[in-house]
């Protein structure tokens, strides 16, 4: 299905939770002098600019990275590249989950991002050109499943889909099975939605026992306009660095004490 832009949901609530602790991550692998592979199924186009008619429209990074950016300290990764960005492009400037690789990574590093939608492909590769990386229009699953395992072994896959495919709620189990089966060293991340009628908790108890190893982290918040049915954020991940749970815990704390939510 190519009608999802993320543009319409950049800097929201979930996009707050899913980079804060993709960040951290990539910032704790960037630390070893080894290069490492990163690879994005579902790119989207990298950049967003949150004074725009479709984040305006929702109204998602207002309710999110607007109240959220400072919620982070100064030397957090989020935080460092948030602050970058908004440099380079100005405060409305928001980087998607690419961007955010491509600023902590390093030259000895590779970087591949897929992405189907025609439009989204041109402004992707418009704005991570100057990064470098192997930009394709292609199926990310198809992507992922041909290069892993990767050169180099080390590294990250970022799955974060637009799950307008009902049928990626079951489909996605098995593939994250024969990922982990191909690359069995790489740290593999799923972002899925929480909706209020929870049709992502059949797929990820079924990931759990598929990948008994993996960390599943989950925040809750308001919707970010009446009717709107996403209340919350997930994250599984397989292969999480030494120190993982303990950001998790951290990220917890910052949407509790936001929300005044119960632990």
């Amino acid at each position: 299905m190519l009608s999802y832009q993320h543009g319409y949901h950049a800097g929201n609530l979930a996009d707050v939770h899913k980079h804060s602790l993709l960040a951290w991550i990539l910032a704790y692998l960037t630390r070893k002098d080894k290069p490492l592979s990163y690879l994005e199924t579902h790119a989207g186009r990298g950049l967003y600019d949150l004074s725009d008619d479709a984040a305006i429209k929702t109204g998602e990074a207002a309710k999110g990275i607007t109240v959220a950016r400072d919620w982070f300290e100064q030397d957090h990764p989020y935080a460092q590249v948030l602050h970058r960005i908004q440099q380079k492009h100005g405060d409305s400037g928001y980087p998607g989950s690419p961007l955010i690789a491509a600023e902590l990574l390093r030259p000895m590093d590779n970087i591949h991002l897929a992405e189907l939608h025609p439009q989204e492909y041109a402004a992707l590769t418009e704005n991570m050109s100057p990064y470098g990386g192997i930009f394709r229009q292609r199926d990310g699953w198809e992507m992922a499943m041909s290069l892993c395992p990767p050169d180099p072994r080390r590294g990250v896959l970022m799955v974060d889909p637009s799950f307008e495919v009902k049928a990626d709620y079951d489909a996605i189990p098995d593939f994250f099975a024969k990922i982990h089966r191909k690359w069995g060293v790489g740290v593999l991340i799923l972002w899925y939605p929480i909706l209020t009628d929870g049709p992502h908790k059949r797929m990820t108890q079924a990931l759990q026992a598929a990948i008994p190893g993996g960390i599943l982290h989950e925040v809750s918040f308001p919707p970010a306009r009446p009717g709107h049915r996403m209340v919350g954020s997930g994250l599984f991940v397989v292969n999480a660095p030494y120190g993982f749970t303990q950001a998790c815990d951290t990220v917890s704390t910052l949407f509790h004490n936001a929300f005044k939510q119960p632990m």
